[in-house]
């Protein structure tokens, strides 16, 4: 593999977001082509798609919240699990969050996660962490919780990765974090240990998703 950073600059526009023009990040125009490149850059067929490309409307939904409600971040060490593009993280910086982790284990996503923040001028403050930390304690050796704020977004479109990220979000909630999930009606969504927060209509691309429009709700995440 290539530097991953030079591949993000090169396969995307600068542009912001639908619901979230305050900020600007490195987009793809269509998933199909970069999806054929990444495979090429990589040298491997049947990859996922990617996803660290696209604003997909729970991080969208995710990040307005926080820019609409500052106090939600502002001052606090946050995680973004799953953080893809880093929408959500960057959104967090934007409102003073005091120390941002973003996670995702794709070496593309870590890339473009950077180079959003420094697009934004908001790279300061900002860890990237790239490995599965769904099986990772949620407390401190000194028993208090590692994060303030748990942010997830479009982290229930496949069964076993829902199951563990809701168990493992849970966990966060009860060590004593406020856990919050965007999430635009996926199949695995849990019935039940969720608190609506706000509720927001995503313009998404057809390539995407089904409609041009996906009612998406920013949910609150209840200890199990």
């Amino acid at each position: 593999m290539g530097d991953p950073r030079a591949f993000v600059r090169q396969n995307t526009l600068l542009k912001p977001p639908s619901l979230v023009p305050e900020l600007r990040l490195h987009l793809a125009d269509k998933a199909v082509p970069l999806w054929e490149l990444t495979e090429e850059e990589l040298a491997e067929k049947d990859l996922p798609p990617p996803y660290w490309a696209f604003a997909w409307a729970g991080g969208q939904a995710l990040a307005r919240y926080i820019i609409d409600h500052p106090e939600t971040a502002a001052g606090k060490r946050v995680l973004d699990v799953a953080s893809g593009s880093g929408i959500v993280a960057v959104a967090a910086l934007w409102v003073s969050a005091a120390h941002v982790v973003a996670n995702d284990i794709d070496a593309f996503a870590a890339a473009a996660i950077v180079l959003n923040a420094e697009a934004n001028g908001l790279e300061s403050g900002l860890e990237t962490v790239r490995r599965d930390m769904l099986d990772e304690p949620v407390l401190a050796a000194n028993g208090l919780p590692l994060f303030d704020l748990v942010l997830a977004g479009d982290v229930c479109y496949e069964q076993p990765m829902a199951d563990r990220a809701i168990a493992w979000l849970r966990r966060h909630a009860a060590a004593g974090a406020v856990v919050l999930m965007g999430d635009p009606g996926r199949s695995y969504v849990p019935e039940s240990g969720l608190t609506k927060m706000a509720e927001y209509m995503v313009p998404t691309p057809r390539e995407l998703e089904d409609s041009d429009l996906r009612r998406t709700i920013v949910w609150q995440v209840d200890a199990a």
